[in-house]
């Protein structure tokens, strides 16, 4: 497996005390899966992915992602993990403004250390922005910039990618068209991905779907 969540529990400092946001979430993801995340706003899925991600720890309970407890490890640790084992795509985009496209998509891999020029190119072709690599990110349309955010996750192959409503900003058929992209790239290099999403529709093309409710996966 490469994300395993066992018993989590998290809650938060209010004014008016300790609020709940998990009761006991557990589920596992295997290599190449994917699985949808869904849920009402405030039902805990951003926590889980904040989580899973290493940006926040849990109160109790244990996340394993590639066989790695993150639940124990230090700021430097966490930090070391989230360059080297995990991809987050935001609903943002969050492209690095002062980069051109080749430079924002090599970027993550870069830094992890993994980069891999012929990964890149099979990667930029298959989503469609080889002729973009000298445009930069406020000379793209949204789904342009959602695919090179995409390419930017992926060129650097971590074994568990992250999507935060990533195609929230875009209209259903680009989300449609970047949606199928993202899975068969993910599928093919054998990446787990944990996707939020509001959209049944879309999370029923995953290979899974997980409901929160109040906190707690639904029966």
């Amino acid at each position: 497996m490469i994300l395993s969540l066992s018993d989590i529990k998290k809650s938060y400092q209010t004014a008016e005390g300790r609020t709940p946001v998990l009761g006991g979430v557990s589920f596992v993801l295997a290599r190449g899966e994917s699985l949808a995340l869904t849920g009402e706003s405030g039902s805990g899925k951003s926590t889980v992915l904040h989580l899973a991600g290493g940006l926040d720890k849990p109160d109790s309970g244990t996340i394993l992602v590639n066989g790695r407890d993150i639940t124990k490890l230090d700021d430097v640790g966490r930090a070391d993990f989230r360059r080297t084992d995990v991809g987050v795509i935001f609903q943002q985009f969050n492209l690095i403004p002062s980069l051109d496209v080749r430079a924002n998509v090599s970027f993550h891999a870069k830094l992890a250390r993994r980069f891999d020029p012929l990964w890149e190119g099979e990667l930029v072709e298959a989503l469609g922005i080889d002729q973009l690599l000298r445009r930069y990110p406020e000379q793209l349309s949204g789904g342009q910039q959602q695919r090179v955010a995409i390419g930017r996750t992926l060129a650097a192959r971590p074994p568990l990618v992250l999507a935060d409503e990533p195609t929230g900003n875009l209209d259903e058929r680009t989300a449609d068209t970047v949606l199928d992209i993202m899975l068969r790239l993910t599928k093919s290099a054998g990446i787990a991905l944990l996707l939020v999403t509001h959209s049944r529709r879309l999370a029923d093309r995953l290979d899974r779907r997980i409901t929160l409710t109040s906190g707690k996966i639904a029966a």
